[in-house]
């Protein structure tokens, strides 16, 4: 890892679309697949309710007609199965030129775990890896899905974390195609928290593990106004 690299961040405050933020990712990729030599950059937002499918995921992990779901449905160009996006869950969308982080898509998802297991440390609370399986767990309950692509090593998609959003919405599905594990809130041990006291710690943690210094677009590189 080479230390203090320059990345951008994009940053919302308020809900957003799905597809508004995949628009954003594919623009971003697109303008280090034509520069690679540029600056990395990284989404941090919550989504409008939604449920998005990997490349690969299965329909049967979907406990509604896909023809008719009760929430918004994409599927779209990250590993992994079905998952539930909606507000009090934090998303952070990494792209990055994965050739100056390792050029390993494997220590890349362990990376990404790690910063969300650094966020639970500073709040007393041990997050956990399991064997085989991508994401953080507390307890034995999924606090944080992981889900990536990349192309010619620049990534996109990322991770979600759970803080202290509604978690109806993943009864509808099987998320992660885990049917014997369950989904928790970070809220659920820590009554109070919430999203917004989570932001700060969530981009330090990240930058420390990529050796990033995060700042704002410069007027040629905005594409994703709040």
């Amino acid at each position: 890892m080479t230390p203090n690299l320059d990345a951008i961040l994009f940053e919302a405050t308020g809900p957003v679309p799905f597809e508004r933020a995949w628009a954003a990712q594919r623009q971003l990729q697109q303008r280090l697949l034509d520069r690679p030599e540029g600056p990395d950059a990284v989404l941090l937002l919550e989504h409008e309710p939604c449920y998005t499918l990997g490349r690969g995921a299965s329909e049967a992990f979907l406990r509604f007609d896909p023809a008719a779901p009760p929430l918004p449905l994409h599927r779209i160009d990250r590993g992994g199965e079905v998952t539930h996006h909606a507000p009090g869950q934090l998303v952070l969308y990494p792209v990055l030129n994965l050739q100056r982080h390792g050029a390993d898509l494997h220590l890349y998802l362990r990376q990404l775990e790690q910063v969300v297991i650094d966020v639970l440390a500073g709040l007393d609370l041990h997050g956990e890896r399991i064997d085989g399986l991508t994401g953080v767990w507390l307890e034995g309950r999924k606090v944080a899905a992981i889900g990536v692509g990349a192309r010619r090593w620049i990534s996109q998609h990322g991770l979600a974390l759970n803080v202290d959003g509604n978690l109806a919405g993943f009864a509808a599905v099987v998320p992660c195609g885990l049917g014997d594990r369950g989904v928790g809130r970070l809220a659920d041990w820590l009554p109070g928290l919430n999203s917004q006291q989570l932001r700060r710690p969530l981009l330090e943690a990240f930058a420390s593990r990529f050796g990033l210094v995060l700042r704002p677009p410069g007027p040629q590189e905005e594409v994703f106004k709040p």
